[in-house]
């Protein structure tokens, strides 16, 4: 099951983890992973977006004992500590490595961002920066189980 303590399932991401606010990362946490999963990875994307599905943010290679990830996280800062060393984030569709927020391009509709972790039989061999297709690619066979949490967001009608 995974979560957040910034918001519950299906209701509106506070402003802080958008576009709109600081666009950090919100603070998640899972449990009940799976006997023989090797990493997890979490993909975030909004189904809603005009051209199709946009993702926001890709990370691979989580260890299988990591119940959770920060506010804010940042897996360069912690490497720079020694932890997590395995662990990698991808390229989302704003086209830049990390965590991209809810960021809708229009500020009449509110769109749904699916924050989604799989637990994976294998590690992937990839290196940093890769995108959505390029793990789907790998992964897809190796799915053990997944988890979901629904927010949505909708930006402000100021100027």
């Amino acid at each position: 099951m995974l979560r957040s303590s910034a918001f519950e399932n299906r209701d509106e991401i506070p402003e802080r983890y958008t576009c709109e606010g600081d666009d950090i990362s919100p603070p998640l946490t899972w449990q009940n992973v799976p006997e023989g999963t090797e990493s997890l990875v979490l993909i975030v994307d909004d189904p809603d977006a005009p051209n199709g599905t946009f993702t926001h943010w890709v990370v691979y290679n989580i260890p299988p004992l990591t119940n959770a990830l920060p506010e804010g996280f940042s897996p360069r800062e912690d490497q720079a500590e020694g932890a997590q060393e395995d662990l990698r984030e991808g390229r989302n569709d704003f086209g830049k490595v990390g965590y991209g927020g809810p960021c809708p391009p229009t500020r009449d509709d509110a769109h749904r961002y699916h924050f989604r972790l799989y637990a994976l039989d294998t590690n992937l061999n990839l290196a940093p920066g890769a995108n959505r297709g390029q793990l789907f690619e790998l992964m897809h066979d190796h799915v053990l189980d997944e988890t979901e949490l629904v927010g949505a967001f909708e930006r402000s009608l100021g100027p």
